[in-house]
């Protein structure tokens, strides 16, 4: 296909949460023609949720879908055919929150639109080249290689976005940056960037893996997990789902996962609400530090995800604890309307060592930046 031709189609991006669906449309120029948040989550109704907006907008030249995991087979972004959606069903026990939902949508959109081309776009392929020192869990043979243990990492999308935002302000390609780049949102994590490359993050086989995140837990010891089962009678299932729903800013706070609540309540005396915020830069903090480990230098730390660009308190608290790594507080806040207008902004206060950038966040707009790219190379 001509470049040229792919770059003025309309793509219509359908991206596919646990308990969400955001539909939005982009012309060719990217400029958003039409979205919709769907009121319910995805499933049976999701055929006539399509149907109702695309009654309304111009037809999509192309579909692109985000998928949170690719599995081991699907490590670039990639047109769905029947067989990437077998591969897709395959690698749906590996993201139980998400995979289904999105899978839903995959057949509701292509049910709706069988003509069009549709794009699988996925958070694990910027990590395809992780080293192995990075991939690697230290089990046996067996599980690595018959099962496939190994860490895949997440946020690829919303990594992509912001690595390109952060080469455009520091006006540096972005092939020559060392960057830790924190996404904190509903689910958080930190990855290392080198050289324009993930090397190191810190979400695992699966996105439950690495930080203290709104209602997930992050890492624990796995032995926690077999103590649970034969101390106490718990069930993988009642694990699993606790683990998931029930845990994270939610379970240490007992009152909500999200930290403007947090924040507020806070503000009026709550311990607990204290304590969960606490804890959870104290986890941001650790996965920052590990991530800069795996770097010769920093460049800067930058942040993105709904928490990291919404909630100026996290990232003011989290940078007052990073001096070891040339990061300090005193940031400024830009306003909704300026970080939207730039898409990313230097924050840090002047003279300080490492430069600190929010970007503000893009996975819509990556996802159909990739579908494009990947309708060049068919």
């Amino acid at each position: 296909m001509d470049p040229s031709a792919s770059s003025g189609e309309r793509v219509l991006v359908l991206d596919a949460g646990s308990s969400s669906l955001h539909i939005t449309l982009f012309g060719g120029d990217d400029t958003q023609i039409a979205s919709r948040d769907a009121e319910r989550p995805p499933g049976p109704e999701t055929t006539e949720e399509l149907r109702g907006f695309l009654a309304t907008v111009p037809t999509p030249s192309a579909v692109g879908h985000r998928l949170v995991h690719g599995g081991p087979s699907l490590t670039e972004h990639t047109l769905i055919d029947g067989a990437v959606r077998a591969l897709l069903e395959e690698s749906a026990p590996l993201a139980p929150l998400h995979m289904p939902s999105a899978l839903a949508v995959v057949d509701a959109a292509g049910e709706l639109l069988p003509e069009v081309p549709h794009v699988a776009c996925f958070d694990t392929a910027f990590h395809t080249e992780l080293p192995a020192a990075a991939y690697q869990y230290a089990v046996p043979e067996q599980w690595r290689v018959q099962y496939g243990l190994r860490r895949y990492g997440f946020h690829g999308l919303s990594y992509s976005w912001s690595l390109a935002r952060t080469a455009e302000v520091l006006g540096r390609p972005a092939g020559t940056l060392h960057l830790v780049i924190a996404h904190l949102g509903g689910g958080c994590s930190a990855c290392a960037v080198r050289n324009g490359r993930s090397v190191d993050t810190t979400m695992g086989l699966t996105p439950l893996e690495g930080l203290v995140m709104s209602r997930r837990s992050g890492s624990i010891d796995p032995g926690a997990l077999v103590w649970l089962q034969r101390q106490h009678g718990l069930s993988a299932r009642e694990i699993e789902e606790t683990l998931h729903r029930h845990s994270g800013l939610l379970g240490l706070s007992g009152t909500s996962g999200d930290t403007r609540d947090l924040v507020r309540a806070r503000a009026k005396g709550d311990a607990s609400a204290q304590s969960a915020l606490a804890a959870f830069v104290h986890s941001c903090c650790r996965g920052i530090g590990a991530m800069a480990a795996s770097l010769d230098r920093l460049d800067a730390l930058v942040f993105t995800g709904e928490i990291g660009e919404d909630q100026p308190e996290v990232r003011e608290e989290i940078c007052m604890r990073l001096p070891v790594l040339g990061v300090h507080g005193g940031l400024s806040i830009p306003s909704e309307r300026e970080l939207r207008e730039d898409r990313a902004r230097r924050i840090d206060a002047p003279g300080t060592d490492v430069p600190v950038l929010v970007v503000a966040t893009g996975e819509t707009q990556q996802i159909a930046e990739e579908t494009r790219r990947a309708l060049i190379r068919r």
